[in-house]
C-alpha cells in the first residue's frame, strides 16, 4: 500500500536510510530531520502487516525546483516496483504543486532515465542543495549524477 508518511513511519524510514547510508548508497539522515521532514515522505506498506518495504520524500528547494531524495526500498522487496511506485508519486506530487523542474542525484541514474529525467552537469543546481552534503560519507569525493525532469505545467 502506498500512503503518505506519518510520524509513526518515521523509525523505520529512519532504519531503512541508515542501511543504505552505510553502504554509501544514499545520505542517511538524523531522526530529527526525519521528523522536521515527514510530511515529504510517501511509503510504501506490507498490506498485511504495514511493514514500511520503501520510502521515498519529494522536498522543494525553491519556487521552480524539488528534490526527489531518499528512495530506498529494503532489499527483501526488491523486484517487486515498490520503487517505481514511489518515484510515480512523487512525480505526481510535483506536477500538483506545479514545480516545473525536479531533480535528483543518484548512483542509479539508467533507473531514473525511465521517468524523463536527463543528466546534467552539478553545477546547474543551486548551491543551497548541497548543505546536506558536507554530512555524507563521500564528502568531498562525491560521485553521485545529478538529473533533471522538466514537467510540464
Amino acid at each position: 500500500m502506498l500512503r503518505k508518511a506519518t510520524p509513526a513511519d518515521v523509525k523505520s524510514i529512519h532504519a531503512i536510510l541508515q542501511l543504505y547510508g552505510k553502504k554509501g548508497e544514499l545520505l542517511a539522515r538524523p531522526l530529527s530531520e526525519l521528523y522536521d521532514h515527514i510530511r515529504d515522505f510517501w511509503v510504501y506498506t506490507e498490506e498485511t502487516t504495514g511493514e514500511v518495504l520503501g520510502c521515498c520524500a519529494l522536498q522543494f528547494c525553491w519556487s521552480n525546483l524539488a528534490e526527489i531524495r531518499s528512495l530506498a526500498v529494503v532489499e527483501t522487496a526488491h523486484g517487486r516496483g515498490i520503487g517505481t511506485m514511489l518515484v510515480d508519486r512523487t512525480i505526481q506530487e510535483a506536477e500538483v504543486f506545479k514545480m516545473p523542474k525536479l531533480f535528483t542525484l543518484t548512483y542509479r541514474p539508467t533507473f531514473f532515465q525511465r521517468f524523463g529525467f536527463e543528466q546534467i552537469d552539478r553545477a546547474e543546481l543551486p548551491i543551497k542543495i548541497w548543505s546536506g552534503c558536507i554530512t555524507c560519507v563521500n564528502f568531498p569525493d562525491c560521485n553521485e549524477i545529478a538529473m533533471l525532469k522538466r514537467i510540464k505545467i
